[in-house]
């Protein structure tokens, strides 16, 4: 009853946030802004809040601007003052956004991978350098998490990964602290190793829809340029402060690495198809297919096949495409109503230096991802940003790209709470640590990240983008 009663207050109020723009003459604002602010408020509240799943909120916030600021809808003329209308099809069109084909390739491969134990394999031969000794142990599970991690999901890879720490960890002595550093290390890995690419982890793909609505497409390769240095010197310091958090008591713990490769033609030919899509992305750059266009082998290569079936496609995570394209949906009514630009010029940014404002916005995105979903934040932050950025009051040296990277990035550096990713509430659910563990070191980490996203949003990213 209780679950029920917070679920209902938070629809009412979500509600009623929608509803109270319509009655307010707000000065700047026009018409079509103020129904943007509507749908933007009960899209907030529903996020936030989560009354409903919030692929759902993804849906009603399609549903709404199709009906309320589309040419098709039912306001039209009426919200056609300054700002004419988008077409429905702008709106809806965002299920089929680059991003979201790429991301839909990302996931059949994973699944072709789960299938066929590729994971599984990999994962074996990666750690077998790394020998016995606990800190080499705990180094070698982070560096294979987050490369898998950066091609698969980063719960499938932890969920996965959790399998090959669990022996490990009954083998260590229940008073060892190792235990804690090895259960954290696993999610810890994850959520870094996403960034490394464009298909890592939901908030990069609102970061390169956002951008490609204003015309600019960032490469498979050329994302990992910007990110991948950053992902290593962040995954580096996790493993140090882990280790010193969490020292670990035994120098030898024997590692259990057995399993072969599938030798069938399935087998064989899920091994080609995603090595050949892996080198497709990397060298895109070379041959100038994009990565979507990319994305689309897998796909059509894996069902006509029959590899990935029917039941293999209802299996799919559907709900994060839908989450990610009402994001770009959202971003693309906030734009064009003149939402975003009116929140944006309401704030006297030319006080603000260029510091200032990338350690707000990293920060913004850190804290809210700790406690929010890290895509819902980046979806929330992401239109403000490029507004602000296109807006040109944030100075030369903040551009378009640089907002949308330091917001993307810095929305799965968050990893403090159980709650913060699902990586860290798997590794709640093995009962080695406890929260006060996860708080501590996904502290360190976020100020960290907090530290390298500024300085890389400074020097690195300005020097590569020139």
């Amino acid at each position: 009853m209780k679950a029920f009663s917070k679920d209902a207050l938070a629809i009412i109020i979500g509600v009623i946030g929608f509803i109270i723009p319509f009655f307010l003459s707000i000065p700047g604002l026009s018409e079509a802004g103020h129904v943007a602010l509507s749908i933007f408020i009960i899209a907030a509240v529903f996020w936030m809040l989560e009354p409903v799943p919030i692929y759902a909120t993804s849906m009603l916030v399609i549903l709404l601007q199709v009906f309320f600021l589309s040419k098709q809808g039912v306001l039209f003329p009426e919200v056609s003052a300054e700002y004419a209308p988008n077409a429905y099809t702008d709106f809806i069109g965002t299920l089929a956004n680059p991003i979201i084909i790429l991301f839909l390739g990302g996931f059949v491969l994973a699944d072709a991978a789960v299938k066929f134990d590729l994971d599984k394999n990999l994962t074996r031969i990666l750690l077998k350098p790394f020998g016995s000794k606990p800190k080499f142990i705990i180094l070698g599970l982070m560096i294979v998490t987050g490369l898998l991690s950066a091609f698969m999901s980063n719960t499938a890879t932890t969920a996965m990964m959790m399998t090959v720490i669990l022996p490990i960890i009954a083998k260590t002595d229940i008073d060892d602290p190792m235990r804690i550093g090895l259960a954290l290390s696993i999610p810890f890995a994850a959520n870094i190793g996403g960034i490394a690419t464009p298909i890592g982890t939901p908030p990069n793909a609102v970061v390169i829809g956002a951008l490609s609505t204003q015309g600019i497409d960032i490469a498979f390769t050329e994302w990992m340029v910007l990110a991948a240095p950053l992902v290593l010197i962040v995954l580096g310091f996790s493993w140090l402060i882990l280790l010193w958090m969490f020292k670990p008591k035994t120098n030898s713990v024997p590692m259990d690495l057995k399993g072969s490769f599938q030798k069938n033609k399935s087998a064989v030919l899920v091994y080609l198809v995603f090595a050949v899509t892996v080198v497709l992305w990397i060298t895109e750059s070379l041959h100038g297919v994009g990565s979507s266009i990319i994305a689309l082998i897998p796909v059509a290569v894996l069902s006509l096949t029959g590899i990935l079936d029917k039941d293999g496609i209802r299996q799919l995570p559907w709900e994060v495409l839908w989450l990610v394209a009402g994001g770009i949906s959202l971003g693309i009514s906030m734009e064009s109503t003149g939402l975003a630009e009116w929140i944006v010029t309401s704030i006297e940014w030319s006080s603000f230096s260029t510091l200032f404002m990338i350690i707000g916005f990293s920060l913004v995105a850190i804290v809210m991802s700790n406690f929010l979903s890290n895509t819902v934040s980046a979806t929330l932050l992401i239109p403000l940003a490029v507004s602000l950025a296109t807006s040109g009051v944030a100075g030369e040296g903040f551009s378009l790209i640089l907002i949308s990277l330091v917001i993307g990035v810095s929305a799965s550096m968050a990893m403090m709470l159980p709650i913060s990713t699902p990586p860290n509430a798997i590794a709640m659910s093995t009962g080695t640590l406890k929260t006060k563990h996860m708080t501590r070191a996904g502290l360190a980490i976020g100020l960290f990240g907090l530290l390298m996203v500024t300085l890389y949003a400074l020097f690195y990213w300005p020097l590569i983008l020139n």
